[in-house]
């Protein structure tokens, strides 16, 4: 069984930008104003150590695979393609033969202060593990995109006068 699943988000910033944001994503500008962290809630400083007002859960429960790695297969600026290959457990571990995420950069016709990111995931599964095909899951990579899309929306006036 074969699949594919793709998502696009317009972004306001030169295909440059836009791929250097997808390379290496400026985090910490990210999360500027953003609410507290869970990992940093419910904490208080008293005298011998820290305390937390509630435990933290135990485990964290999440569909898929637990580790997994990945290589890198293609890495073109040209063509402005980022794609990795789940090589070792993960999905592997569980019937799938492949597993390949791709993120791509294209130039919107017409404007060049403008492009699309597109992320997609293909895959191909055992036929007896077809109910497995539910674990895809494209949303964590749009998450990246649309963080990285405004990041470059709300910092592209300020770049675009500083070079």
């Amino acid at each position: 069984m074969e699949g594919r699943v793709s998502e696009e988000i317009e972004v306001k910033g030169t295909c440059k930008r836009s791929l250097e944001a997808l390379r290496h994503p400026p985090t910490r500008q990210y999360r500027q104003g953003s609410a507290t962290p869970p990992h940093q809630q419910n904490r208080r400083l008293t005298r011998r150590r820290l305390r937390r007002n509630h435990p933290p859960p135990l485990f964290c429960s999440r569909a898929g695979p637990s580790s997994y790695k990945e290589k890198f297969t293609v890495v073109e600026d040209e063509r402005r393609v980022k794609e990795t290959e789940v090589v070792e457990g993960g999905y592997l571990d569980l019937g799938f033969t492949l597993y390949r995420v791709r993120f791509e950069v294209v130039e919107k016709e017409g404007n060049k202060e403008e492009c699309v990111t597109r992320s997609t995931v293909e895959y191909e599964l055992k036929e007896e593990a077809a109910a497995n095909a539910a674990l895809v899951s494209i949303q964590p990579l749009v998450a990246v995109m649309q963080a990285a899309a405004d990041y470059l929306t709300k910092n592209y006036n300020t770049t675009t006068n500083n070079v």
